[in-house]
């Protein structure tokens, strides 16, 4: 069935010598397609700058709904990046968002709430200056969408089960969160993207409650794996802080 839809790219894989099977987030849902010769020279209408983790782009599709690979036959920019693709911080908080989205998007049913969500969080990205908390508020927000938000009810208590993703008075046996590194989780909690500049940390904060957020979402995501761009995430925001 020939569809057209907005689309958000997650990763892209070359196949053989001159494919690309590219996974994307669309307004249909997770989908991924087959780009026959896009490497070769003779390529015309598909081009792999295309096909970058996090474009944007709109697309005319075949998808065959039957779990097989589906076709791309045209595709646009719907919205061009101005400063993600030359700004290191920038670019190397895309990277690893779009490790962590190709991890943690399995479902392949439509979730309009959660596209728009990804898709104006990246807008954001690109036009504002204060970004250095951007992908802690992100994956917190994220986890609305995916069905593991925390349960802020209790949330003055003393710890925060990372398992059962709520807030307990009573000490886990195991995988929790606590002391500064509670205060700090509590305090990422509600926070919009505008309102980041509130949150004053260095880049040990922002490690330790990166590494906290991934932990959490390992527990709640089957399969799901600390990105390879973490390192250079880390590395990138530390010589630089």
């Amino acid at each position: 069935m020939m569809i057209k839809t907005k689309a958000i790219v997650l990763t892209a894989i070359k196949y053989g010598e001159a494919d690309l099977i590219v996974k994307c987030l669309t307004e249909e849902g997770i989908k991924s397609y087959l780009l026959r010769r896009i490497l070769s020279a003779r390529s015309k209408k598909l081009k792999p700058a295309y096909f970058q983790p996090l474009s944007q782009i709109a697309i005319t599709a075949n998808h065959n709904n039957k779990g097989n690979l589906n076709s791309i036959t045209e595709v646009r920019v719907s919205y061009l990046y101005h400063t993600v693709g030359v700004d290191i911080f920038k670019q190397s908080i895309a990277l690893f968002l779009a490790e962590v989205l190709a991890y943690a998007l399995r479902e392949e049913e439509k979730n309009p709430n959660l596209f728009e969500y990804i898709k104006t969080s990246l807008k954001w990205l690109d036009s504002n200056s204060d970004i250095a908390n951007f992908h802690l508020v992100f994956l917190l927000e994220l986890t609305k969408y995916l069905g593991f938000y925390p349960d802020v009810k209790n949330n003055g208590a003393n710890f925060f089960d990372l398992e059962e993703g709520s807030f307990t008075n009573f000490k886990p046996v195991r995988n929790y969160v606590r002391g500064q590194e509670l205060i700090l989780f509590k305090s990422l909690i509600g926070i919009k993207f505008d309102d980041m500049v509130g949150l004053r940390w260095n880049s040990e904060n922002r490690q330790s409650i990166l590494d906290v957020l991934l932990v959490y979402y390992e527990f709640h995501l089957p399969g799901f794996k600390k990105p390879r761009s973490l390192k250079v995430l880390k590395e990138v925001f530390n010589e630089n802080s």
